[in-house]
């Protein structure tokens, strides 16, 4: 029996060691600064929002968890103490891209103003049709302004 009780023992200390280490990798996961990596797509703003309302499922298949660079005007600006969200909307159909900005971003992002045209580059995170609102809206993490 002991050998037994030994070899369980073993094996567990083993799976737990390994769990942490699975755990401490995920917790502790950076990621580079979206100013410093190229995009794999520029898009303009409107174009990029039509492509979502025509087919959200194969435009999420094509660029979510991707950088993308998207150029437009700021429709709407959201700021806080901590955080920024910059929007470009379409005013036809009120279909809309948010920007969520990076810590290290936020004082370039405050000083957007509505109408100024830019390049903001950013993680998508898809794009959602809300039954509700009856618009789609396209949401980005760690953006910062593209130059």
């Amino acid at each position: 029996m002991k050998p037994l009780y030994k070899r369980i023992l073993l094996i567990a200390l083993v799976l737990f060691l390994v769990g942490a280490g699975v755990a401490w990798y995920i917790f502790t996961e950076t990621f580079t600064d979206t100013a410093e990596r190229k995009p794999e797509y520029t898009v303009e703003a409107m174009d990029f929002i039509k492509e979502f309302e025509k087919n959200d499922s194969l435009a999420n298949k094509k660029y979510t968890e991707k950088i993308i660079a998207v150029n437009g005007t700021v429709s709407e600006i959201e700021a806080a103490d901590t955080t920024a969200n910059i929007k470009f909307v379409d005013t036809l159909s009120g279909s809309y891209i948010i920007f969520a900005f990076q810590q290290q971003h936020l004082a370039e992002a405050k000083l957007l103003k509505v109408g100024d045209k830019v390049s903001i580059k950013g993680s998508c995170s898809g794009g959602t049709y809300s039954e509700i609102l009856g618009t789609e809206f396209i949401s980005f993490k760690r953006a910062a302004i593209n130059k």
